[in-house]
């Protein structure tokens, strides 16, 4: 059984997959083992204007995905009625179809009582008095270990990043897990985009080798962007209006996959356009391979993955489908067999489909319930 402690700040927006944030921001997810036992407790700190996307539907996720009991919330700028408003209702994934509202100062979902705490400073947060040994950090703000090792001194034991790290050991499930060693405190779960590529980008590579390759995410719009023309001093562009534009943006997503997967490090980079759509975004990647190989061998290659060691993390589809049909999808990618097309049997572009919210917090769970595993077998 694992638990769940989610503890949010509401004073700054909450980037999804990007890191850059405001001086302040949301935090994290908890777990912690109890003494001579497999019990596990999570939890999330979260800070932000309201409740951070990602820490909102890692928690929709750690419900559904069953044996995760969220325990606690930390929220310094918001009452509690708001944040039973907050969690009940999504403009993308729609009402909470569980139970939730606000008694005797705790949060009550699914007739569960959630404790609330309301520290500004993560390193007050009492994560050991609820038993949390292990943290999500989500704010995208403190994505360093030692930013996010603050979360220790309220006695959680561990911190998973949920954001790229430029110093956190990164983690992609269905790529390197087996690499996770117990001693490390804070590590990461790398960026959606990140998830989305560096599986498909597996596969390719361990069958046919991949000698260079090209990204390009078509992502969708993100908190941090504006819905009118406004000032953006580090990046001029991403300052202009979320809601008429196709805006270029960069992305560490590609060169992140080299630190997943050694062996193609330094062969992939890529930037990122951001699209006036709320959710589900799309990476076409192009690579020159090592073998040759026609289309369909590719198709049947990543076929039988997704059916077979990748299943649950890389997903096929060969329907004529479009963004709004992954809305809600778990997998971290989809591949796309009629989208992608061959020049030469050493030259292809592939497409896949990602939801950057919900697929992305569901490997959050499952990256926390493994690493709550493999600390037990210590």
């Amino acid at each position: 059984m694992v638990s769940l402690l989610i503890s949010m700040y509401y004073n700054v927006p909450q980037p999804v997959c990007r890191s850059t944030l405001a001086s302040t921001g949301r935090h994290l997810v908890a777990y912690s083992t109890q003494p001579n036992s497999k019990y596990i407790r999570a939890g999330i700190y979260i800070a932000s204007v309201s409740p951070g996307r990602i820490g909102r539907i890692v928690f929709r996720n750690a419900l559904e995905v069953g044996g995760v009991d969220v325990v606690a919330i930390n929220d310094p700028f918001i009452d509690l009625d708001y944040m039973v408003y907050m969690f009940k209702y999504d403009s993308v994934h729609g009402r909470f179809k569980g139970s939730i509202e606000a008694k005797d100062g705790k949060l009550i979902v699914e007739g569960k009582p959630i404790h609330i705490f309301a520290e500004k400073d993560p390193a007050n947060i009492p994560w050991g008095s609820v038993g949390a040994d292990y943290v999500v950090e989500s704010t995208g703000v403190f994505t360093t270990i030692d930013k996010a090792s603050a979360h220790l001194k309220g006695g959680a034991k561990k911190v998973v990043i949920s954001a790229p790290s430029v110093d956190a050991p990164m983690f992609v499930c269905g790529v390197n897990l087996e690499s996770y060693d117990p001693k490390y405190k804070v590590i990461s779960n790398a960026s959606c985009t990140t998830n989305c590529l560096a599986p498909l980008a597996k596969v390719i590579h361990d069958k046919f080798g991949i000698v260079e390759g090209l990204m390009s995410t078509i992502h969708a719009t993100t908190a941090t962007q504006k819905t009118v023309d406004g000032p953006s001093h580090k990046d001029w562009r991403g300052g202009r209006s979320v809601n008429n534009n196709i805006i270029p943006s960069s992305t560490g997503a590609a060169k992140a996959v080299g630190k997943v997967i050694p062996s193609l490090n330094g062969k992939l980079t890529g930037l990122s356009f951001r699209i006036p759509t709320l959710d589900v975004s799309v990476v076409d990647l192009v690579v020159r391979l090592e073998k040759p190989a026609d289309y369909k061998e590719i198709v049947a290659a990543i076929k039988e993955a997704s059916e077979t060691t990748h299943k649950g993390i890389l997903g096929f589809t060969s329907d004529s489908v479009v963004s709004t049909d992954f809305i809600g999808s778990t997998d971290s990618s989809i591949f796309d067999s009629t989208a992608g097309i061959q020049l030469n049997p050493n030259f292809v572009k592939l497409i896949a489909w990602y939801d950057n919210e919900y697929g992305y917090s569901r490997r959050v769970v499952d990256l926390l319930k493994y690493v709550a595993e493999k600390d037990g077998a210590q």
